[in-house]
């Protein structure tokens, strides 16, 4: 077997020596293996091929140290083959090498000559298009300075970027520059209004100019103010006319908008000037002119005659002349239409025009079926998706007469569209309610909508957060005049202090409707609206009662919260009482650490404190105050706080609280009161003074000229008593 393997060895040791030089070759690039097969294939040639005699070989008994084969000379020779490969593959780099250098020479010259080449026509392009810019330029100065009134333009813009600079420029150098101005612009006002860039000299006049030079600009102007309210650049001087114009001016412009109302609402730069004349400074009588242009090219023509009393109200005239109803209507359904089709859904004009066309429908009839049909957005959207009429319920609700239409569509609308109705206002609740036009929307929501949890979740879940910011929240909400009604309108919707007479009025519109078009009981919906919303606000004024005592809209704010659904979290409405009877004296004396030195706040205080300890509201009707079910308990709180100092209450500003507290219904220490006044009844009379003397009683209402009246001799004459005090000492 020994013998087997030494006549092998030599075979196997070459076959070793070629598998290594070909993972050698594998391993370099393919540079160094190209040149590896040019040292390889004449070698390959010249060597004799092997004869394997493993057939013939005959078994030995032999070892390898015996017969003196011990495979080195099989070693030898693969090395010396290896080492003439090697000197092969060197001569081969070598004259590949030499072969190289000169083409790389070549190629650089090339590339060289080519950079070189583009270099220079870069530069030679450079230099040409400077010199074209700068003939460009040469042209176009040529050209201006060959324009009409060129040189006083150029003056005029010279001293228009001195004056525009305000802070560079002080306030006598500016004069004098307002009267050179003055002295180019004056009697050529027309040349410069109708170009890009001197119209701004003309604008910049009128801002620094006085009433007297305003006026001749726009004499100046005259008959050409449509036209310039038409242009991109020279609109501008329109509304910088009418923000600072007179009467005069106003008549003036809005003159010349008579007869062209159609064509300028259509008009992409016009129909902005328009609306803002109409919406902001155009008088009643102007609006009327320009809102009757709306219902047909008779009332267009009818508007250039500017005598005699008019009016816009489409229902007066349709009434008035019946027969003219379907071409009137029909063409305001057109041109409401067109405008809608154009996105332009933020006019003013537009709002009012829609809404003239919705009063003048008989409610239930087709007309006015179809109007709400085409102004409720489409129920078939999927979420995601923005119904098209989405912007125009959300711009009808931040304008006067678009805010009613909404509210009147809501209380003609069904269940169905008033939830329709309420959909596009998701993200826009917050800004509603502090706008003095779309917080009427919300109120009208809560008034006519009998799905409350949908008007309370609409609406009071955008106003009032879930996290830590409630009670901040609830405090910038109390805080505004507009915010603050829709807040507390589900717990005092009949309070004459929370609303105003526009929004009594507007609210009484639609309680009319809510007559016929809802079923739920007023009260009922109010009290449904409230409970949900009762728990957060109760958390707000736990947490900062002292901020919501500081002002008097805070103190009204604790006086209907805390009276308003008792039921509802009643531990919660403990603590919150607890917090109110601490600050009691605090209240009272308006002289809280974060107070802002309201003057009424003393007195909202005590109000608000006599009907926590009353139990309930006052009312007029039946002159009684009607307790809460279940009871507050504030009495008993609020006895707890103040028996140390009953007598100091009994006889300052307090009094009326005490006669409250005594007067309660459900307040079982009234004996302890009575008790602690008792002792102290002449301070009670001291404060509640002498009864008045008799011959004040018989003093005329009325007296002659020359002679002091009957209220001011007694008010000379009557000392200062308090009537709260007298009240006590006659119950005790």
């Amino acid at each position: 077997m020994g013998g087997i393997k030494r006549k092998s060895a030599t075979p196997a040791q070459t076959d070793t020596k070629t598998k290594s030089k070909k993972v050698k070759v594998e391993k370099s690039s393919s540079k160094q293996s190209a040149k590896h097969d040019v040292a390889h294939r004449p070698k390959a040639s010249k060597k004799p091929k092997i004869k394997d005699d493993s057939d013939d070989l005959i078994e030995s008994d032999t070892s390898e140290d015996e017969n003196g084969f011990h495979g080195f000379a099989a070693n030898k020779e693969a090395t010396v083959g290896t080492s003439e490969d090697e000197d092969s593959e060197v001569d081969v780099e070598a004259q590949t090498s030499e072969d190289s250098e000169p083409k790389k020479e070549k190629r650089s010259k090339k590339v060289s000559q080519e950079e070189y080449k583009t270099s220079a026509l870069a530069a030679l392009n450079a230099n040409s298009s400077r010199e074209a810019h700068a003939k460009q330029k040469v042209l176009a100065k040529e050209r201006k300075a060959a324009k009409p009134n060129a040189d006083i333009i150029e003056r005029s813009k010279k001293l228009w970027e001195k004056l525009r600079l305000k802070s560079h420029t002080e306030k006598e150098e500016r004069n004098k520059l307002v009267v050179e101005l003055f002295e180019i612009v004056t009697g050529r006002v027309k040349d410069f209004v109708f170009k890009h860039d001197s119209v701004r000299v003309v604008q910049c006049a009128v801002k620094y100019s006085n009433m007297e030079q305003r006026r001749m600009i726009a004499r100046e102007l005259k008959g050409e103010f449509k036209t310039l309210a038409e242009g991109k650049y020279s609109k501008f001087l329109i509304a910088k006319l009418l923000e600072k114009g007179d009467p005069e001016i106003l008549e003036l412009i809005i003159s010349e908008f008579y007869g062209h109302v159609r064509r300028m609402i259509n008009h992409p730069e016009a129909a902005w000037i328009l609306d803002d004349t109409y919406r902001q400074v155009a008088t009643t009588t102007q609006k009327t002119r320009l809102l009757r242009e709306w219902y047909g090219p008779e009332f267009s023509i009818q508007g250039l005659n500017t005598k005699g009393p008019i009016t816009a109200e489409l229902s007066a005239i349709l009434e008035e002349s019946p027969e003219k109803r379907k071409p009137i209507m029909e063409h305001l359904e057109i041109q409401i239409n067109q405008l809608i089709q154009k996105k332009l859904t933020g006019f003013t004009m537009l709002h009012d025009a829609m809404l003239q066309y919705f009063l003048a429908c008989k409610p239930g009839t087709s007309e006015a079926n179809d109007f709400l049909e085409h102004l409720k957005p489409d129920a078939t959207i999927k979420e995601g998706e923005e119904p098209d009429n989405v912007d125009l319920l959300k711009n009808l609700a931040f304008t006067k007469p678009g805010s009613r239409l909404v509210s009147l569509a809501l209380a003609y609308g069904t269940a169905k569209d008033r939830k329709l109705f309420l959909r596009p206002y998701k993200d826009t609740i917050h800004m509603m309610a502090f706008d003095a036009n779309a917080h009427h929307v919300l109120l009208a929501a809560m008034a006519v909508v009998d799905d409350t949890k949908l008007t309370s979740k609409s609406i009071f879940g955008e106003l009032l957060p879930t996290n830590d910011s409630l009670p901040d929240k609830v405090l910038e909400l109390t805080n505004d005049v507009r915010a603050r009604t829709v807040l507390l309108y589900p717990f005092a919707s009949d309070s004459k202090w929370l609303l105003d007479d526009n929004t009594r009025e507007r609210l009484a519109e639609l309680y009319a409707i809510r007559t016929t078009t809802s079923k739920k009981d007023p009260t009922i919906r109010l009290q449904e609206i409230a409970r949900p919303i009762e728990a957060q606000l109760l958390t707000a004024i736990t947490s900062r009662a002292a901020d919501f005592a500081s002002f008097s809209f805070g103190l009204q704010f604790l006086g209907e919260v805390l009276v308003g659904a008792p039921e509802v979290e009643p531990k919660k409405r403990q603590e919150a009482l607890a917090e109110v009877a601490r600050l009691s004296q605090q209240i009272l004396d308006s002289s809280l650490p974060t107070s802002s030195g309201d003057e009424k706040a003393a007195s909202h205080g005590k109000n608000m404190l006599k009907t926590l300890v009353q139990g309930g509201k006052f009312d007029p009707k039946t002159r009684k105050v009607v307790p809460v079910e279940p009871p507050l308990g504030f009495a008993d709180i609020f006895w707890d706080q103040i028996k140390d100092n009953v007598v100091q209450w009994a006889t300052g500003p307090g009094s009326f609280v005490i006669v409250g507290l005594v007067e309660s219904e459900g307040f079982e220490k009234k004996g302890e009161v009575l008790k602690a006044l008792k002792k102290e009844r002449k301070q009670l009379e001291a404060a509640a003074g002498p009864a008045m003397p008799e011959r004040l009683k018989e003093l005329p209402k009325k007296q002659k000229k020359g002679k002091k009246n009957a209220k001011d001799e007694k008010a000379e004459v009557r000392p200062e008593r308090n009537a709260g005090a007298r009240l006590l000492l006659e119950k005790l």
